[in-house]
C-alpha cells in the first residue's frame, strides 16, 4: 500500500510547500484589508445618512448595499472562509504525506 501512495505524496509536496507560503499570506492581507474596508464601510454608512437626509433615497440603498458589502459581514467573510480551505487544505496534504 505504502508504494502506491508514494507517487501521490511526492507530487502532494510541492503543493504542500506552495500552500505553506501563500496561506500565511492571504491571512497577513486579509488582516490589513479588512480593517480598510471597515474603515472605507463607516464613511459609507455616513455618506448613505447624508443621502436619506439630502432626499435621494435610491443613492441611500445603494451606499447601505455597498457599505454591506464592504463591512466585516460581507466580502471580507467569505475571503475568511476561503482562507480556512486553503489553511485546511494545506494541513490535510501534511498529514497525508506523514502518513
Amino acid at each position: 500500500m505504502k508504494i502506491i501512495k508514494l507517487p501521490f505524496k511526492i507530487i502532494a509536496a510541492p503543493l504542500v510547500l506552495v500552500l505553506m507560503i501563500i496561506a500565511p499570506l492571504f491571512s497577513f492581507l486579509f488582516c490589513y484589508a479588512a480593517a480598510i474596508l471597515g474603515v472605507i464601510s463607516g464613511i459609507g454608512v455616513l455618506v448613505s445618512i447624508a443621502l436619506f437626509f439630502a432626499g435621494t433615497t435610491q443613492g441611500c440603498i445603494v451606499f447601505l448595499i455597498l457599505s454591506f458589502l464592504i463591512s466585516p459581514l460581507g466580502i471580507p467573510t467569505i475571503a475568511e472562509w476561503l482562507i480556512d480551505r486553503l489553511h485546511g487544505l494545506k494541513y490535510s496534504l501534511q498529514s497525508f504525506i506523514m502518513s
